[in-house]
Parts: structure tokens; C-alpha cells; sequence
């Protein structure tokens, strides 16, 4: 699906900005409505849906239990 968003959690990625979770909700709502800008009529649905999964992803991300990285034997 999404190949342009990029995977916004530990290991993969650090110091995640708001902006890199809301250029990811973005691309999804993007596309999943096949729209790359809304008609005039739909910008407010558009944009609270980017704000909808935005808020969905930041929760996602702050709820994450990740296991601790391996511990390296000396």
C-alpha cells in the first residue's frame, strides 16, 4: 500500500516529529480517498480525516510496548 510512508517507530526511526506523523497521515488519507488535493467541497472532511489518523498514529506510537534492544555479551 502506502510505500512513500515510512515506518515512524524505534529502531527504524528516532526523534519522530509531528510533522513526520502528520506527512504520514497525509499520504494514507491520500491514498485511500485517491485524491492528492480535495475538491473545495471535501478540504474539511480531507483535512480532518489527516487529523483523525495524525491523532490515531501518535497514540499508537506513545502506546507501543517495544522490547529493550539485546543486551551485547562482553
Amino acid at each position: 500500500m502506502c510505500r512513500s510512508i515510512k515506518t515512524l517507530r524505534e529502531p527504524y526511526t528516532s526523534d519522530v516529529t509531528d510533522d513526520d506523523v502528520k506527512a504520514a497521515a497525509l499520504q494514507y488519507v491520500r491514498k485511500i480517498s485517491g485524491f492528492r488535493a480535495p475538491s473545495a467541497r471535501n478540504t474539511e472532511a480531507f483535512e480532518r480525516a489527516v487529523e483523525a489518523v495524525a491523532a490515531a498514529t501518535s497514540s499508537l506510537l506513545d502506546e507501543l510496548q517495544l522490547k529493550p534492544p539485546a543486551r551485547e555479551h562482553p
